[in-house]
């Protein structure tokens, strides 16, 4: 059977059809899209498999090492700034090793369309010593998670699958098969001796996973993905990773003149790279990211042989495409038409109607009475703040850390020191930062920007909904200074008045505008038009 999928869609099939019993994962472009089609899935929904989003990274991550404890097959998906949350339980996952076959998939941003920096996950993969896996299409994705399962399964080790921005959103037509493998049943075969990482276990752990390493890269040589395809001119060679495979196949549609390694598969196969150097004049490295195996490859002598990102015949930074590659083999490249000089630029804005916008209104309406102010911003929507016409915002660090850099600006002696946050972000990771400021009384005001779910990656339910007041409390806020309102037009004195009164109060307060997302909102009405309209 034939589909037509998104790679992002295509892994998700590929991890329905390998039997998968649960997903774990919190949005993220460009990964969101995996998790969306498993929710959707009819077979997903007949077989119960659990595909509700996690609070953060690293309780999925923490979730599927649950599931694989039982037996089952889980998979864990995120965007590539997003494995830095759940870094500490994904590298002692190498320790744990799994019981039920488990796969991370990470989908990193090169060009950074939707993120804060091009970093790339294999560095994670290699500093974890667990094997890698990298498809160079979207037919690779989908037959990818029913090898990468059974061989985590077989080597008792999580795998990381890898892809880009251009292979989780560009479609292809895929072979599916016709049957769904049944899932795993559940067993208790882990052996607490593995999973409980007293010093003692993880030692002998640490030994027994290093020495893994040379048989993983024995398998990565004998790899179906991992190819040495030769031909005729040796003058250049060029080791092709991932979808700079794909690329490399577009420059030369009848078959390419130059040996080719494809590379899909991690640890890196030494035997078959050392082929490459012996046999080719010089070798070019394509690779999407940063200049993961050539810099391997090069090591620490100079090898003037070798050539990609490090020397200058491929971009340093963004991404690859084949007139990018066409360049860096002296080939000709399309037409290349500059931006007309008559179109404005068309920054992104908050939507018409969005209740951030009176947020900053209000926010900087009263901010002009004071010298001085910072305001702390966070991951979201709101980000957008930082644009004209708001202005608003002063930094934008990472998920959560509005709150925490607010506090270590109010310990500087900033004042007034604003953080505003997500509902969502709140919730990944903004709570532990607000228990810090309440147990010090922190001289700081919190914004909680509530639009009732997760807007920035298309609207997905938001964990804390119809909680922050009580997690707020919970934590220890004063309910004095914990306030909630409706951010409109119409209400605008008060909530200039209520922000004007907790910036004057020398502690910790919490105000939380809340009113619904005007994408989803939109979305709702219309369901609920078409509801009324069946009866």
């Amino acid at each position: 059977m034939k589909k037509l999928l998104l790679g992002d869609e295509a892994i998700a099939q590929g991890a329905l059809d390998a039997g998968l019993s649960g997903v774990y994962a919190y949005p993220g472009t460009p990964s969101t899209e995996i998790t969306e089609f498993i929710q959707l899935s009819p077979l997903a929904k007949e077989r119960g498999v659990h595909s509700r989003w996690s609070t953060n990274e690293k309780t999925a991550m923490e979730a599927a090492l649950g599931m694989s404890f039982m037996g089952k097959r889980a998979l864990v998906c995120m965007k590539h700034v997003g494995l830095n949350v759940c870094a500490d339980p994904f590298v002692n996952s190498g320790m744990t090793g799994v019981n039920g076959g488990l796969i991370v998939l990470v989908a990193d941003d090169p060009s950074m369309h939707s993120s804060q920096d091009e970093q790339d996950s294999r560095f994670y993969g290699k500093f974890a010593m667990l094997p890698t896996f990298e498809p160079s299409n979207q037919q690779e994705a989908y037959d990818m998670m029913a090898v990468a399962f059974d061989y985590s399964e077989r080597q008792k080790l999580p795998v990381l699958m890898r892809v880009t921005t251009r292979m989780a959103h560009s479609r292809a037509v895929v072979q599916v098969k016709e049957e769904a493998r049944k899932e795993n049943d559940m067993n208790y075969n882990a052996e607490a001796k593995n999973w409980v990482l007293l010093p003692a276990n993880a030692r002998r752990r640490n030994d027994s996973v290093t020495a893994q390493q040379a048989v993983l890269e024995e398998d990565a040589v004998a790899s179906v993905y991992n190819q040495y395809v030769d031909a005729a001119d040796h003058s250049l060679g060029i080791i092709a990773i991932g979808i700079g495979f794909n690329y490399v196949c577009e420059c030369f549609p009848t078959g390419c003149p130059y040996p080719v390694l494809k590379i899909s598969q991690y640890p890196l196969p030494r035997k078959l790279v050392r082929r490459m150097l012996d046999e080719c004049e010089h070798v070019l490295i394509v690779e999407e990211g940063q200049p993961f195996i050539e810099d391997i490859v090069r090591g620490v002598a100079e090898m003037p042989n070798v050539m990609g990102r490090l020397t200058g015949e491929l971009p340093r930074t963004g991404e690859l495409n084949p007139d990018v590659v066409k360049k860096a083999l002296g080939m000709k490249t399309g037409d290349n038409f500059a931006p007309c000089e008559d179109v404005a630029p068309r920054p992104p804005a908050l939507c018409q109607g969005c209740g951030h916008r009176d947020v900053y209104t209000a926010l900087n309406q009263v901010l002009l009475e004071y010298e001085n102010p910072r305001v702390f911003g966070d991951i979201g929507c709101y980000t957008l703040g930082f644009l004209p016409p708001y202005k608003a915002i002063h930094s934008c660090v990472d998920m959560g850390a509005s709150i925490t850099m607010a506090k270590g600006a109010a310990d500087a002696g900033q004042w007034p020191s604003l953080a505003i946050i997500g509902d969502s972000t709140f919730t990944h990771s903004g709570m532990t930062g607000l228990l810090d400021a309440i147990n010090e009384n922190a001289d700081i005001t919190v914004i909680i920007s509530d639009n009732l779910t997760t807007g920035m990656t298309g609207g997905q339910d938001s964990a804390g909904t119809n909680k922050f007041e009580a997690i707020c409390r919970g934590l220890g806020l004063s309910e004095e200074h914990l306030h909630v309102v409706v951010p409109l037009p119409k209400n605008m004195p008060e909530i200039t008045s209520i922000l004007r009164q907790e910036i004057n109060y020398h502690g910790t307060s919490v105000i939380i505008p809340r009113r619904e997302c005007i994408q989803t909102l939109q979305r709702h009405l219309k369901q609920k038009r078409a509801q009324e309209e069946k009866k």
